[in-house]
C-alpha cells in the first residue's frame, strides 16, 4: 500500500518554503508530501481552504500544521481521507475555543511585544487589521537558531496574519476523533512551550520535546521534525 500524503501547513509570518528541508527528508523516504500555501486571512476561510486542498488529495492524508497552522489542521483535519495529526510547534485548539481565549490562559509570549499592526481593505472597502513582527526583533523571537542570514531574510519576507485569526472560533476539534502527535519546542518564544504542552496533553498526542528549538524548528531541526511525521505515517498507513 502507498503511504498517506504528508500535507503541511505553514503558520504566520512564514510560507511553505519553511518546510523545505522536512519536504526533502520526507520525499528521501519515499513519502508524497505537498505544502500548499495558507492565505492567513483568518481561521475559518483558512481552514475552508485547506479543506477544499483536501477534497483533491487521492487517497488518505495525513495533516502537519505549525504553529496557526496547527488550528487549521484541526478545524480541515475532519475530513474524511484524513488520518492522523501532527502538531509542530503549534496551537491546538478545543472546539468553541478561539486562539485568543487558548492564548490568554498563559502569559504572553516574547512575541507579543514585537508585532506590529497593517491595515488592508476588504471586498466591501473597510478595513481590517493583520500582523508582523518587527523586523529587528524577529531572529531572537521566531529564529533563534536558525542562521542569522536565514533569519534576516525570513524577517524581510514574513506574511502577515489578520488580527481576526485570534478571534474566530473553532467548529470541530478533529484530534477528538483522529491520532494525533506533536513536537514541542521548548525555546520557543513565539508560541510558549506551556500552551504547545497543554494543547498536547489535552489533545492526547504523542509528545517529542525539543527544549533548544525554536518556533522555526521545520527549519532548524528537519530532521526530527521529519522523524515525528514518518512515525505517524507508519502508524496509519
Amino acid at each position: 500500500m502507498s503511504p498517506p500524503t504528508v500535507v503541511l501547513v505553514h503558520g504566520a509570518f512564514a510560507d511553505a518554503t519553511g518546510w523545505i528541508g522536512v519536504v526533502a527528508e520526507l520525499r528521501s523516504s519515499g513519502i508524497p508530501v505537498i505544502a500548499p500555501p495558507n492565505p492567513l486571512r483568518g481561521l475559518l476561510s483558512d481552514a475552508a481552504h485547506l479543506a477544499s486542498v483536501l477534497t483533491q488529495v487521492e487517497g488518505p492524508a495525513v495533516l502537519v500544521g505549525h504553529a496557526y497552522g496547527g488550528a487549521l489542521i484541526t478545524v480541515a483535519g475532519a475530513a474524511e481521507n484524513v488520518v492522523g495529526l501532527v502538531y509542530v510547534a503549534a496551537y491546538i485548539p478545543h472546539e468553541g475555543e478561539s486562539l485568543g481565549r487558548l492564548q490568554g490562559g498563559f502569559p504572553d509570549p516574547p512575541v507579543a511585544g514585537s508585532l506590529k499592526e497593517w491595515t488592508y481593505p476588504l471586498h466591501d472597502g473597510a478595513q481590517a487589521v493583520e500582523v508582523t513582527i518587527e523586523e529587528a526583533a524577529f531572529p531572537s523571537v521566531f529564529a533563534a537558531d536558525v542562521a542569522e542570514e536565514v533569519a534576516g531574510a525570513l524577517a524581510a519576507t514574513q506574511r502577515p496574519l489578520a488580527a481576526a485569526a485570534f478571534t474566530e472560533t473553532v467548529a470541530v476539534a478533529a484530534w477528538r476523533t483522529k491520532p494525533s502527535w506533536a513536537l514541542v519546542a521548548g525555546a520557543d518564544r513565539t508560541i510558549g512551550p506551556e500552551v504547545q504542552r497543554f494543547g498536547a496533553a489535552r489533545a492526547g498526542a504523542v509528545v517529542v520535546e525539543l527544549p533548544g528549538a525554536s518556533h522555526a524548528v521545520a527549519l532548524s531541526e528537519p530532521t526530527r521534525v521529519a522523524d515525528l511525521i514518518r512515525a505517524a505515517v507508519r502508524a496509519t498507513s
